[in-house]
């Protein structure tokens, strides 16, 4: 039953994460209900499914009208489309995505639920029919994540009228998340980057985009714990540890990309003099003079090359 603050699937089979479409007949006419208020729309939408008129046909009466649309006639190119146990084709078809048909066959122009950035139902109760079935351990953080939080709806990611949705495909992923993360769009095509674009890396090795207990949606407890599950080496525990590196490896890395090698954040000297304001090194010619091995070559790591750590007995100062 439709419930406010829920949505209206909290406890009815439907479809999810990946149960998101455009509505079936956007995609060759505007919507009827285009210019109604949204508030009507949804009051109308409540309505309808405190009534739950189901059509006895299903698809049938939905494909009287809709078949000659290529996009919704897709859908059965996929797996939400198919007559597979668990698909919302063996329960209510169409209108457990899109609810009840009520009298929207009767010409129309009865609102029925749409999703996506024009939808004028609210991201929540768009979820709410995804989540119905997609309620898994892997989007049980859902609830107060990035996404969540931005009113992002599943179908502003994902493509269910489609037997291919590209956000689900490695070599699409990076362009569909970064057409809202611009910011990391620009880091990963800089001189020093993860290799996301080309296709070696995605945002999904790191981040649960579902959301996760862990800050930025990392896959693992910790932004250390995510990078040492491709940089083993870097783990530890070492004899003579860095601060910085047990702490948090972003402190000096963007994991993004970066103009400076590594993905350093600043380029050294400047970067370790964050920390080391004052080294005794009174030879600094950073700021003019003639180059030393405080500023050239790799800097401070020309004498202090384990910044990660060291095991060695006489590696206190990071030099073996």
């Amino acid at each position: 039953m439709m419930n406010k603050n829920t949505g209206w699937f909290s406890g009815k089979p439907a479809l999810g994460l990946f149960l998101l479409s455009l509505i079936i007949s956007c995609n060759v006419f505007a919507n009827p209900w285009a210019d109604q208020d949204p508030q009507e729309v949804e009051a109308i939408l409540d309505k309808k499914f405190s009534e739950g008129k189901y059509s006895p046909k299903g698809a049938d009466s939905c494909l009287m009208c809709h078949r000659r649309s290529e996009k919704v006639m897709a859908l059965f190119d996929g797996v939400h489309g198919s007559m597979a146990s668990g698909s919302p084709m063996q329960d209510l078809q169409c209108e457990a995505c899109h609810g009840p048909q009520g009298n929207h066959n009767r010409g129309g122009k009865e609102p029925m639920i749409t999703f996506g950035a024009n939808s004028p139902v609210p991201a929540e109760k768009q979820n709410s029919v995804c989540m119905s079935c997609h309620n898994d351990d892997k989007r049980m953080a859902w609830q107060g994540n990035h996404h969540d939080n931005a009113d992002v709806s599943c179908a502003d990611c994902h493509q269910v009228h489609t037997g291919h949705d590209p956000i689900a495909d490695k070599s699409t992923e990076v362009a569909v998340c970064t057409t809202c993360h611009t910011e990391q769009k620009a880091d990963i095509n800089k001189r020093s980057a993860h290799p996301l674009k080309w296709q070696q890396m995605v945002c999904s090795d790191c981040h649960n985009p579902h959301g996760s207990i862990a800050d930025a949606g990392l896959k693992q407890m910790s932004v250390n714990e995510n990078c040492y599950s491709c940089h083993a080496e870097k783990r530890g525990p070492k004899l003579w540890e860095h601060a910085p590196v047990t702490d948090n490896c972003a402190t000096c890395h963007n994991p993004h990309g970066s103009v400076n090698e590594g993905m350093l954040i600043s380029k050294p000297p400047m970067l370790c003099q964050q920390c080391h304001a004052s080294v005794g090194h009174t030879s600094n010619a950073v700021f003019g003079g003639n180059p030393n091995a405080f500023n050239a070559g790799q800097s401070c790591m020309n004498c202090h090359n384990q910044v990660h750590g060291s095991n060695h007995p006489s590696g206190k100062l990071l030099q073996r």
